[in-house]
């Protein structure tokens, strides 16, 4: 992707406009959708905090991370399409404050997801060393590093922003798209290499401990379907994550075959890398979750009484035997 192609993408998007019918059938599925995903994930926030057993496991922390994380990606990618057809255009501040809070959590989750890997890797491959290593002080710590890896890629456009606009600029209005609020050419070379190498390492990182996990656990157990689809819905996962790093690059492609379809190009890229994700996460790793579900299914149902939750000590018994979902 060239800065010319994302000059040219924004000349056409100021050209084009949805009917009031369209923009409101668009809108209608993104809100719906994100407040059912989110309304899922807090149910898995709040099964968390009302359980020591989770709290307890690095496994779930990282996990509720990933949730915690998704919900505020989500809502704020929400709230700039909505706005992106109520307002049309927002203040430079307020749009750089929103688009870079959104591409922090947008980094985050396929780390994350790299990072839930090596930790199941180490509890698979490495099962003696998996208490030493995965400490609950040290998912913590590792939850730290994550957020300072993906600050690395934008808080340099960032500083370079402020150093190279004039001040007038922080105060006028633009379509909120980070092409047009990152306007420099060389942020754009820069963001291409760097997000590459990126994209890179985590696959790597993915692919390696996706496979030995399925080696591990086809010689160890006769439960290797259940790995194996688990594993796949990872890699599903992940690739529709990964998207967010080529988007902007499919996007200028795809408008070079289909020149007058752009906004329902932007719309069905949105729904497949901002939502579609956050939807699977939910399912790999809380209602595929022996633990989580028991005692998910009666908050989604709102029955709480103490015949649907037991207390802590019950808990650690049933985890205790409970197999491990790679």
């Amino acid at each position: 992707m060239n800065f010319s192609a994302g000059e040219s993408n924004v000349t056409v998007v100021l050209m084009q406009r949805d009917t009031f019918e369209t923009a409101l059938i668009k809108n209608i599925i993104v809100v719906a959708l994100s407040l059912s995903i989110n309304y899922i994930n807090s149910m898995l926030v709040h099964t968390f905090t009302k359980h020591q057993v989770f709290k307890t496991n690095p496994r779930y922390i990282l996990f509720i991370h990933l949730v915690v994380n998704d919900m505020l990606q989500l809502t704020l990618a929400c709230l700039l399409h909505v706005l992106s057809y109520i307002l049309f255009t927002l203040n430079v501040s307020f749009c750089c404050f929103l688009l870079v809070t959104a591409i922090f959590t947008t980094f985050n989750t396929p780390v994350n997801l790299a990072t839930m890997a090596i930790e199941r890797y180490i509890a698979v491959c490495i099962p003696l060393r998996h208490a030493q290593i995965c400490t609950v002080q040290r998912t913590y710590i590792t939850i730290s590093l994550i957020w300072v890896l993906t600050a690395l890629p934008i808080l340099p456009d960032v500083f370079i922003l402020v150093a190279n606009e004039p001040l007038s600029f922080f105060s006028s209005r633009i379509f909120c798209h980070l092409e047009n609020l990152f306007r420099n050419p060389f942020i754009i070379e820069r963001n291409n290499t760097s997000l590459y190498v990126f994209l890179a390492l985590v696959w790597l990182t993915l692919l390696y401990t996706y496979l030995s996990i399925m080696f591990a656990a086809r010689a160890a157990s006769g439960d290797a379907r259940k790995a194996r689809n688990t594993i796949l819905l990872h890699g599903l996962q992940l690739l529709l994550c990964t998207f967010t790093y080529v988007h902007s690059l499919l996007q200028s492609r795809l408008l070079q075959i289909f020149p007058t379809k752009l906004l329902d190009i932007r719309f069905a890229s949105y729904v497949i890398v901002q939502i579609i994700p956050r939807f699977i996460s939910p399912i790999v790793y809380g209602l595929r979750d022996q633990t989580f579900r028991k005692h998910l299914k009666g908050y989604l149902l709102c029955r709480v009484n103490a015949s649907t939750y037991p207390n802590n000590d019950t808990l650690f018994k049933i985890s205790g035997r409970e197999k491990i979902l790679l």
